[in-house]
């Protein structure tokens, strides 16, 4: 029941909050807005809701000389409505403070109430407030954007992290400021970031040596051994090759599922891509050109009398000569290193991953998990749209613009 509002004074409250519920229907809001224009108020702050047919509206106006009068107002309106309404007084706006705020991503499949409980208790742990939760996507996987303010984005990611592990979900969280408007360049690893498996096994099918190779690669990207000298001794494994052999294996790639929609959809943005590879330009040269990636960089395997020699042409693409590469194609185009996304899975993609923006370990190994700052396990690399704010309902409108179409979701 609303107590009715003393009329203006010296210390009359600056603002007043009017919420109204109900079934939505053509004409609500614009309803509401002729009583508000009525008694002469300014709107400071204005947020409204719609679930199915439920319509929530909450909109913050200055006091009026006769309080009263709007408050019966109001109600007379959401009356005619069929709506309920609160009209609440109180002081001043109620954005949070500037550097407070923060937009956490949550990635589940499924993503459950318990998940949910979890992570919105660590929230309030932390001493924020989730102002506003927004549906990013449903399908394939559950995505939602919480705008949270009141806490140290810092401080919150360490929080849940810790209950994204245990929840078994994902939750990326970043600063809710002008650099998630302002990303321009995305760089990605290829072997198991982009495609699906390493190009290296592949070929050492073809040699014979594909576990041997596997071995080692695995635990160079655990972090456990020199990047160039296990890259060389893998290499040279591979000596006698047919270089015929690389057209097979590109054929075979398969990619992360999610990747073509992901470039598509960033590219009509305006996002420039890049993929940096401790693998080879035979095979992310031709990727590039067929998903219509801006900048690629990786090793060249040396060819002789069409076969492969075992060893590698030039300087060898490094963890050092990734976050070099990033740095340099931000030059090239032209936009701050802080502005740019980095995305990889192994431990020579941790300097990119630590020199970019926004790092973001993708079904990474545990030690590049930790270090990344956020981590999506979800098998699906267009995920990484929901942490811009885009959701799957507007790249999928996109799309039928185009003549592209998508399955449907189940019911």
């Amino acid at each position: 029941m609303n107590q009715p509002l003393t009329p203006p004074s010296a210390a009359r409250p600056e603002t007043l909050l009017i919420t109204l519920t109900g079934r939505d229907r053509p004409g609500v809001t614009s309803a509401v807005f002729a009583t508000l224009a009525r008694a002469g108020v300014e709107v400071v702050d204005l947020e409204q809701i719609r679930l199915r047919r439920r319509l929530i509206l909450g909109v913050l106006v200055t006091v009026p000389e006769d309080a009263a009068g709007l408050q019966q107002a109001v109600e007379e309106t959401a009356a005619e409505l069929d709506m309920s309404v609160e009209v609440e007084a109180g002081t001043g706006d109620t954005r949070p403070p500037a550097g407070t705020g923060a937009h956490v991503t949550v990635l589940g499949t499924p993503l459950s109430a318990t998940a949910m409980a979890a992570v919105a208790g660590r929230i309030a742990e932390a001493g924020a407030n989730i102002d506003r939760i927004e549906r990013m996507a449903r399908y394939p996987i559950t995505a939602l954007d919480l705008h949270v303010s009141g806490a140290d984005p810092e401080q919150l990611r360490e929080l849940l992290s810790l209950e994204a592990a245990t929840q078994g979900i994902d939750v990326a969280v970043q600063p809710a400021n002008l650099l998630r408007r302002g990303m321009r360049l995305i760089v990605m690893d290829v072997d198991s970031t982009l495609i699906q498996g390493e190009v290296i096994e592949m070929i050492a099918a073809h040699a014979g040596c594909e576990a041997e190779v596997a071995e080692v690669t695995e635990r160079a990207m655990r972090g456990e051994l020199d990047f160039e000298e296990s890259l060389r001794s893998r290499v040279a494994l591979l000596e006698g090759v047919p270089a015929a052999a690389l057209h097979e294996v590109y054929d075979s790639i398969q990619l992360a599922p999610g990747a073509r929609t992901m470039v598509r959809t960033l590219r009509r943005l305006g996002y420039r891509f890049a993929i940096v590879s401790g693998g080879f330009t035979q095979i992310t040269d031709r990727l590039a050109v067929d998903l219509g990636i801006h900048f690629s960089r990786a090793n060249e395997l040396e060819i002789r009398d069409g076969r492969l020699t075992g060893r590698i042409v030039g300087e060898v693409v490094d963890r050092a000569g990734k976050a070099r590469a990033l740095r340099e194609f931000a030059a090239e185009i032209g936009v701050d290193v802080a502005s740019t996304i980095a995305i990889g899975d192994g431990a020579n993609d941790l300097d990119m991953l630590a020199a970019a923006g926004l790092g973001i370990a993708y079904n990474a190994k545990p030690m590049v998990r930790d270090a990344a700052d956020t981590a999506v396990n979800v098998p699906y690399l267009d995920a990484i749209i929901y942490l811009l704010g885009i959701s799957r309902d507007e790249v999928e409108a996109a799309d039928r613009a185009v003549g592209i179409t998508t399955p449907a979701p189940p019911v």
